[in-house]
């Protein structure tokens, strides 16, 4: 099962920086479990935000040169608040430094300006074909299916 934790991009600078937001509704499938009387988006979930959030700067960054772009680590990671159904979370994330392999970001989440979750995420950048020869075609397919993604998440025309 596949979750998308982002609903909009907000803003991008390549490069740099991006903000998303993911509106909460009581129909999130996961909220069934996480808690019937008390639900709240599941802590590994905020932090699957951020790292959707982080993932969509570095593919837009890189011109979608990489196909796979994973989380390899997440440190430091600090939970401050719950996300309940009706809030969103923004997610801004920020490229602190970055080689050839893998890109560092520093990453928060926030609800109604207040702090629910932040951490230091560490994505790794490949395409299949460097580790897999016979999985080029798939390189090309995923690439094309994330830039279409993307252009659904990020809007240009509405931005300011």
């Amino acid at each position: 099962m596949r979750f998308s934790l982002i609903d909009r991009i907000v803003s991008l600078e390549e490069g740099e920086s991006i903000t998303t937001v993911k509106a909460l509704t009581l129909s999130e499938q996961y909220l069934m479990d996480h808690f019937p009387r008390f639900p709240v988006m599941p802590g590994v979930m905020m932090l699957e935000s951020m790292y959707q959030a982080s993932a969509w700067l570095v593919r837009k960054s890189e011109a979608f040169e990489h196909s796979m772009v994973v989380l390899r680590e997440a440190r430091n990671v600090k939970f401050a608040g719950f996300v309940e159904p009706s809030q969103v979370l923004t997610v801004t994330a920020r490229i602190l430094k970055q080689d050839d392999q893998l890109t560092t970001l520093k990453a928060e989440g926030n609800v109604e300006g207040r702090p629910a979750v932040s951490a230091r995420l560490i994505l790794e950048r490949y395409n299949l074909a460097d580790r897999y020869p016979s999985r080029a075609a798939s390189d090309v397919f995923t690439s094309r299916r994330f830039r279409c993604e993307f252009d659904k998440l990020y809007d240009v025309s509405s931005v300011k």
